[in-house]
This record gives C-alpha cells, structure tokens and sequence, in this order.
C-alpha cells in the first residue's frame, strides 16, 4: 500500500509540474510581440478580480465626474492618470497572473508610465483611425534633442521622444468587458511597429495583414506602441471598458521624468 501511496504522490507531483510548464508556455508570448507586434491572453483575471475593479471605479466616477482627469461625452468616458485616481486597483490589477506575464516577457526593470480607463458607452458613435502611440507623458517641458511635438492635455505635458525609447515600451490592455468587432475591439496592421514612425498614408491598408484583435472579459492584450491600431464604432449594443496601461524601463534625461511613474515588485 504505500508503494501505492508514493506512486500516487509521484504522479500528482508530475501533474502539478506539468501545469505548471503549461501555464508558463502559455504567458510567454515575447516572441509573437516582437515579431508581430502584439498578443492576446485569456483568463488572467477572475470574474470576483473583475466585479471588484468595476466597483472601485463606478463607487469613484459616482463622486468625481468634474475633475480634469475625467473626461466624458455621449460616445466616450475617459480617466487619466487612472491609477492616480483609483489607487485601490493596483494591488488587483498586478495579481500574480499579470506580474508573471511581465517577468517572463520583459524581465523586472519595468514601470508604470501611463493609465487610461476607457469605457466606450453601448451606442458610441466614437471611432479612432489608424494611428501610432507616439507620445508619453513627462512632469514637464523641458528641451531636449530627439523629444518633439510637445501638448499639454488636461495639465498634463506630453511630448513625442526618440524611436530608441518607443521601442523600449509597451501596453498592457485589460478588457472588464468581452471586446469584439461589434463593440470596438482594436484593429491592427500586424507587424507594423518594425517599420518604425511612419505615416498611416505609407501603408498600403488593402495590402497590408489587418487582425481583429478580440478579447473575452478579463483577458488582455499586450502590444508595441509603433503598432497601427485603430477601433470602428459599436454596433452591437454591448458596452466595452477598458483599462489602458504603458510601461518602460528607460530613463529620460537630467530633471525630465516620467508623470505617472509607478513601480512595482514582481516577487
């Protein structure tokens, strides 16, 4: 009997192990980043992770509705500097599935820089055209060479840096919604963000491999800002929210630093 016990044992450890290889295999997806310039996982956050991020923000927007940070028209609710605003999401957003994504597809050097909270109401109207995310958001202007195209939205400085310092970011997306073509899911032009700052004119669109880039509610897609993206109207009926995360482990020169600089632990 306890040959029989430790056998049992032996193969519930093997089972375990193998899951877990599994789940790794599953969350490593660099190379599909680099070569295409993006990639969708599935259930990296549980339906009680979801209800709980939905609360923090519906509780919020209830009370703050006027702040510079809060953008909303009919087509279109928007929150900058979203984990400024709803600080008692961090420790939900970066649960153990997501911070082992980071790890084991970009390494432990990297950090918050930008957060969006899009919700993208059930009869939007909005559309966004092909484009690159070519901005970040700096604490102030200051001139150096390489940084260009300087704005100020919403108090907030943003300026075009070097292709070197792109190329070193990305985004996280996370869908607190089920996104698909019928209600706005992102469109890309895949591998697109190899071919460096280009205008959207350069591109033969009908020539080009175009994905529809569909997420299952909390699910995420990860991509490189020089990828072309773009998102069609709703047409279904069916609301899509959405949290907008930018990282990078690059540092800005002399006093210049990131706005929304936020680091975390991965351990």
């Amino acid at each position: 009997m306890w040959i029989y016990a430790i056998l049992c044992g032996y193969k519930l450890v093997v089972r375990q192990q193998l899951e877990h290889i599994k789940n790794v295999n599953k969350m490593k997806k660099i190379e599909e980043i680099d070569s295409e310039g993006f990639t969708i996982i599935d259930n990296i956050y549980s339906e009680n992770e979801i209800d709980k991020l939905i609360s923090v923000i519906e509780n919020v927007t209830l009370q703050n509705t006027q702040k510079d940070t809060f953008r909303k028209s009919d087509d279109l609710f928007a929150v900058r500097q979203f984990f400024n605003e709803f600080p008692e999401t961090i420790n939900i957003v970066f649960n153990d599935n997501l911070k082992q994504i980071i790890k084991s597809n970009f390494g432990d050097s990297y950090f918050v820089t930008k957060s969006i909270y899009f919700d993208k109401p059930e009869k939007s109207n909005w559309f966004v055209s092909y484009h690159q995310d070519l901005t970040i958001s700096v604490n102030q202007k200051l001139e150096f060479d390489g940084f260009e195209n300087w704005t100020v939205k919403q108090n907030q400085f943003a300026v075009q840096p070097p292709k070197t310092i792109l190329e070193k970011c990305f985004t996280i997306r996370i869908h607190l919604d089920k996104t698909t073509k019928e209600n706005g899911a992102l469109k890309v032009i895949n591998q697109s963000h190899s071919k460096g700052i280009q205008r959207v004119d350069n591109f033969a669109l009908k020539t080009e491999k175009e994905s529809i880039c569909e997420v299952e509610k909390g699910g995420i897609m990860i991509m490189k800002p020089l990828l072309f993206h773009a998102s069609n109207k709703t047409t279904n009926n069916e609301r899509r929210r959405v949290i907008h995360i930018e990282f990078c482990n690059q540092q800005l020169p002399n006093e210049l630093d990131w706005n929304e600089k936020i680091e975390f632990k991965l351990n």
